[in-house]
Parts: structure tokens; C-alpha cells; sequence
């Protein structure tokens, strides 16, 4: 048996990009191998449930759980992952926050489940049949996991020690919270693992930022040719890095298109879409209605623009259920 400190990943509602990013460490991957022993990855490894049942409860230094919440398959894992470990990470945006899957939020089950079963343009249904979570089959009794109807971050059903932010995650955000782990010297509890002020502080194009930017136009990347040194909000870009965590080294700018906000906000902002909605519409430059709306027309999706990673963890965390709510258990809450 290795005496080497045990860490585990595990992977949720999410795109994989978070273990990609593991990966992306590259020769480090090799370091961090040598200092650790993975005993559970399952996207990478063989290893099973039962594997992580048989363990001692602690026995694993740190898990590293990616994606949000979104059936009782995923929250039975994280809380059996919370009983094995010592500390218990949220990593990446999914996790932190609710990320893109929490977008689903905007709607119901029945809703989302309607429209992928039966009235996308590709799909021939017209039994509306639909995966049903238990089903007899050749003498076997078959589940699946329930699909709740709220998408949750991670710390909304168990209790998480640290953040990995990101969409996905930067190497050197995550060698450097491997070797806060192994350090010994640890931050207090709830800490995000990335330096805790806006994007705009570390932006390279921060100084052509006007002492006033006054907006008449929102644009879209796709439609304007963007300046690749001046500040992308001073043009007309809905960018969201003054409400934005730094530490990603400014990668979406570097590319020449704006933040989109997946580090997440710093730790003096509750909401962060509703501290980019008031940061960007302060930046209007009209006093009458009329062309306000016309201003702010020019951001299609105000949900998916402000609250693309957050919108689980805001304040507003869903729409409203206009049907009657379902057990606590079975929408998730």
C-alpha cells in the first residue's frame, strides 16, 4: 500500500473540460502523480463506487468534484466522496457556481425533458416515450438515476472546503492548489484558490480603459473588427471582467474576445450577474427610456450573458415553478 497522501476526481453535470484541464498540466500531471496517489478517477481510471465504499471514512486527502448537481445519482456520490475525505473541493465553475448546466434553470424537468424527447426537429417519438428511473428487463430490475428539477452547485448539497474556479480551471491555478493541499500551511475554510480581486486589476489592456466610458451601442465580437489593444468594454463589449474573479491570465482577452465571467466573483460580491448587470448599465449613456431599451436590446441574453456560470448560486437561483412543486427530494432542493 503507497503511503502517499490519496486524492480523487470525480465528474458530475458538466462538459469534461474540468478533467481536460487536469491533463493540461502536462509534464506536471507526472509530478503531481508522484506526490499523490489517485485512488478514484473514473473517467481515467478503473475504479468503481464499491472501491470508494470500501474505504475508511477520511482516508482520501482531498476530492476534486467538477459539474453541478442535476440527479441523485451525482448527490449520492458527493455524499459518499464527503464521508471518504478530508477536504472536499469544488472544481471549476460548475461546481462553484451552478455553471452552464444550471442555465437549465430557466425551465422545469417536464419542460426540458419534453423538448429533448419529443419536439426537437430531429427526433421521431411518437410514442413520447421517455427513460423512466426503474424498469424490469429480462429478469433484471434496471435504474436510472432521477432527474431533479433545480441544477445545484456543489455546496448546496454538502459541505465544501475549497474552490478551483474556472471554465475550466488554469494549470497554474490547479498546481497551485495541489501544492496548498500538500503545503501543510492551509487558507481558511471556504477559500477560492485564485487571487481575490477583478480581472480588470491584472488586464495588459487596463490602462487604455477611459476614466469615463460612456456606451451608446452594445456590439457583438462577430460584428465589429475588435481593437486587439484597447480596453474591450471602451469599445462596445459586453465584458464582464470588472465583475470577475482574476487569476485565469486574461486567456479569453488574450484571444481578443471578452470575459465571460467564469471565474466567478471576487469575495465582496453576493451575485455576480447582478454586479455585472449594474456595472454594464451604468455604462449606458442616455437618460431617456426609450433609447435605453434600445441600448440595452443589444444584449439578446441578459440570463445567459451575466449569469452564464452563476445563475444556481445568485439570488434568483431559478424561475418560479408554475406547476405544484414535487417532494424536496425528488426537485432537488
Amino acid at each position: 500500500m503507497s503511503d502517499k497522501p490519496k486524492v480523487a476526481f470525480y465528474w458530475c453535470a458538466s462538459c469534461g473540460g474540468c478533467e481536460e484541464a487536469v491533463v493540461d498540466l502536462a509534464e506536471q500531471l507526472l509530478e503531481v502523480a508522484d506526490a499523490v496517489d489517485i485512488v478514484f478517477w473514473p473517467v481515467a481510471l478503473d475504479t468503481k463506487r464499491a472501491d470508494v465504499e470500501a474505504m475508511d471514512d477520511g482516508e482520501i486527502l482531498a476530492t476534486f468534484v467538477n459539474g453541478a448537481i442535476r440527479t441523485t445519482e451525482q448527490e449520492e456520490m458527493v455524499d459518499l466522496l464527503r464521508r471518504k475525505s478530508q477536504l472536499l473541493l469544488a472544481f471549476g465553475s460548475c461546481a462553484h457556481l451552478g455553471g452552464i448546466p444550471g442555465l437549465a434553470n430557466q425551465w422545469d424537468r417536464e419542460t426540458i425533458l419534453e423538448t429533448v424527447y419529443e419536439k426537437t426537429p430531429s427526433t421521431v417519438n411518437p410514442e413520447g416515450i421517455r427513460p423512466r428511473p426503474q424498469v424490469a428487463a429480462n429478469g433484471h430490475a434496471l435504474e436510472l438515476p432521477g432527474f431533479y428539477d433545480t441544477v445545484r452547485s456543489l455546496d448546496q448539497v454538502t459541505e465544501v472546503d475549497y474552490v478551483v474556479p474556472g471554465c475550466a480551471p488554469t494549470p497554474a491555478i490547479i498546481s497551485g492548489a495541489v501544492q496548498t493541499l500538500l503545503g501543510g500551511d492551509l487558507p481558511p475554510k471556504g477559500t477560492v484558490l485564485a487571487p481575490d480581486k477583478a480581472l480588470c486589476d491584472e488586464c495588459d489592456r487596463k490602462e487604455t480603459k477611459p476614466e469615463t466610458v460612456s456606451i451608446i451601442e452594445w456590439k457583438r465580437p462577430h460584428e465589429v473588427m475588435v481593437d486587439e489593444e484597447l480596453c474591450l468594454l471602451a469599445q462596445g463589449l459586453v465584458c464582464l471582467g470588472p465583475a470577475t474573479r482574476a487569476g485565469c491570465g486574461s486567456l479569453c482577452i488574450g484571444a481578443n474576445m471578452p470575459c465571460t465571467g467564469c471565474f466567478g466573483p471576487t469575495s465582496r460580491v453576493r451575485d455576480q450577474g447582478g454586479k455585472a448587470l449594474s456595472a454594464i448599465a451604468s455604462l449606458v449613456d442616455s437618460d431617456d427610456e426609450a433609447e435605453i431599451d434600445r441600448i440595452l436590446a443589444g444584449i439578446p441574453d441578459p440570463v445567459g450573458t451575466f449569469y452564464r456560470y452563476s445563475l444556481p448560486a445568485s439570488l434568483l437561483r431559478r424561475a418560479p415553478l408554475e406547476r405544484a412543486e414535487e417532494p424536496a427530494a425528488a426537485r432537488g432542493e
